[in-house]
């Protein structure tokens, strides 16, 4: 069994209760504690779709690993416990309805449901005992539980409870995309129209019109004369020029996602009235 500076420490984390095989059954709930000891007896799981249900379970023979609480009991076994309402307290009915389902009976001291033995946990203690039976507000609970043998305490009337599934949503982060931008090199092949000078000989007859430039130099010499020529040849240059801007934007898409959960009703049959049974 857990000692209490064990449930001091684990209350202020958010620790799971997992089997000895090693399967997660929850998160852990609450812990109850003996009204006469203050040592931890109990502890609840949340199980279900958000932790929307609850199962206690005994820590007689538990231990803690870490943040977690290890029991000695399958996750079957642990979701099918009966159900107890969360209010802070167990009445003695409530404790050995969920010893009988742990295989625990009589750890306790309980001998029947007529005899109550002062071990009632949670955060309430006992306001006195009556013939040795604590008359705590949350008796009348375990007084309920015996109404079908005890005809002074109920009416006419049976009451059938059912398990609604409530399902809702969540947000949470799935992913991250960014914009990266990073430099490559790609060859660029283009054609300019280049010029150049050629040199081409010409040859002009002596005519009348052009005698006298032939005849005023001296009669026989020896002479040069250059000609220069010119040509284009491509020249590069580069710049940088914006093409485009880009950004992420976000889009909200709606799918439609099936759930698949158990959900437990209770059924009332009848006996001997010839009356056709409840079958919803």
């Amino acid at each position: 069994m857990l000692a209490r500076e064990n449930i001091d420490r684990l209350m202020g984390l958010n620790g799971n209760v997992r089997t000895t095989e090693g399967d997660k059954v929850g998160s852990i709930g609450t812990f109850y504690t003996d009204d006469d000891t203050g040592e931890p007896t109990w502890v609840t799981v949340k199980t279900g779709l958000f932790g929307s249900s609850e199962s206690f379970i005994p820590l007689q023979d538990a231990n803690v690993e870490g943040d977690d609480v290890v029991v000695p009991f399958s996750k079957d076994h642990i979701k099918d416990a009966p159900r107890v309402a969360e209010d802070g307290h167990l009445d003695p009915g409530e404790e050995s309805r969920l010893y009988n389902h742990y295989g625990l009976a009589g750890e306790r001291g309980f001998s029947g449901h007529d005899d109550y033995a002062r071990t009632t946990t949670g955060t309430a203690g006992t306001t006195g005992t009556r013939d040795g039976v604590d008359t705590d507000a949350n008796y009348t609970r375990d007084a309920d539980y015996n109404r079908d043998t005890d005809t002074s305490r109920r009416d006419d009337a049976m009451t059938r409870s059912e398990e609604r599934l409530n399902v809702g949503t969540e947000k949470q982060a799935t992913g991250q995309a960014r914009l990266r931008k990073y430099i490559t090199t790609e060859n660029v092949t283009t054609t300019v129209p280049v010029q150049r000078e050629e040199v081409r000989l010409e040859r002009e007859p002596i005519t009348d019109a052009n005698a006298g430039d032939a005849m005023s130099g001296p009669d026989l010499t020896e002479s040069e004369h250059e000609v220069t020529l010119h040509e284009e040849r491509p020249v590069v240059d580069k710049e940088t020029v914006p093409v485009e801007r880009v950004r992420l934007e976000k889009d909200t898409v709606t799918d439609d996602v099936q759930v698949d959960e158990e959900v437990r009703k209770e059924r009332i049959e009848t006996e001997g009235t010839g009356v056709d049974q409840d079958k919803r």
